[in-house]
């Protein structure tokens, strides 16, 4: 790596300073937040969506610092890339609290989580959920192919998976999946198209890291978890055929797991 120039260096530090200054209004603004929510309060729930928001929008300066640092000296910025990939885990984590980061929940359970976002339009929901999904990928895409982050993006991705899937009212979204003549059908049709592709996506990683990377239980259970939780999906819009390809790839996929599993155990 050809050596960086003190010149360059400082047209670096002097690029990212004004994006350093919005980062630290926006974790002040953050501490704020939190000292004003109290257990029980009302906006509880939006304050955790919109802080949620604020952690997106900090990870996009955290990746511009890595775009400004790769165009000014022609090095990546991993600290950058770090921060954000922790400011990533900390916007999930809001929206955990408030709708949980149960994988498999019957929609049921979700009710009183429910309860405290229910003037949050689903319009509202599914930008979130585009903007987090977007910031991961652009992450995904700044570290690179060969990252030594690159398993630990399943478990980021899985926990996306779990909150864009939980913060649908599936309940109440299942009619509006099936009346174009609802305002919300375009809205509700693409966001379950979404978590549909997305809950393929995460059975699959964890399968994957369980085969090539951990051999971990725990990882194979998670994406048996993530194929149950799109069957029951399949079921709730009437994708009998496709529910019944999903079960008979879990089962599979369980034997293999107890297989191996047994294998192990006498070795």
């Amino acid at each position: 790596m050809a050596k960086v120039s003190e010149e360059s260096r400082l047209q670096c530090e002097a690029a990212v300073k004004p994006y350093k200054e919005k980062i630290d209004k926006m974790l002040e603004k953050e501490k704020t937040v939190l000292a004003s929510i109290h257990e029980g309060d009302a906006d509880i729930g939006p304050k955790k969506l919109s802080l949620c928001e604020d952690m997106i929008y900090i990870s996009s300066l955290y990746i511009a610092f890595n775009s400004l640092s790769l165009k000014i000296m022609d090095v990546k910025n991993n600290d950058a890339l770090n921060d954000a990939r922790k400011i990533l885990y900390k916007a999930i984590i809001y929206l955990e609290e408030v709708v949980t980061d149960v994988i498999d929940i019957p929609y049921a359970d979700l009710t009183p989580n429910h309860d405290l976002i229910q003037n949050v339009p689903i319009e509202a929901r599914f930008t979130i959920i585009k903007k987090l999904g977007l910031a991961i990928t652009l992450l995904k895409d700044a570290f690179g192919d060969n990252s030594k982050w690159k398993w630990s993006f399943v478990e980021l991705e899985g926990r996306f998976t779990t909150v864009a899937k939980n913060l649908i009212d599936m309940r109440n979204s299942v009619k509006d999946y099936f009346d174009p003549r609802s305002e919300k059908y375009e809205t509700t049709v693409l966001y379950i198209r979404l978590i549909e592709k997305l809950l393929n996506e995460s059975s699959t990683a964890y399968r994957d890291r369980y085969e090539l990377s951990t051999r971990r239980i725990d990882d194979m259970r998670n994406g048996i978890r993530y194929l149950l939780a799109l069957r029951k999906l399949d079921l709730a819009i009437g994708n009998s055929d496709q529910a019944e390809e999903v079960k008979k790839k879990a089962v599979v996929w369980k034997d293999k797991m107890d297989a191996d599993h047994k294998a192990g155990r006498s070795n």
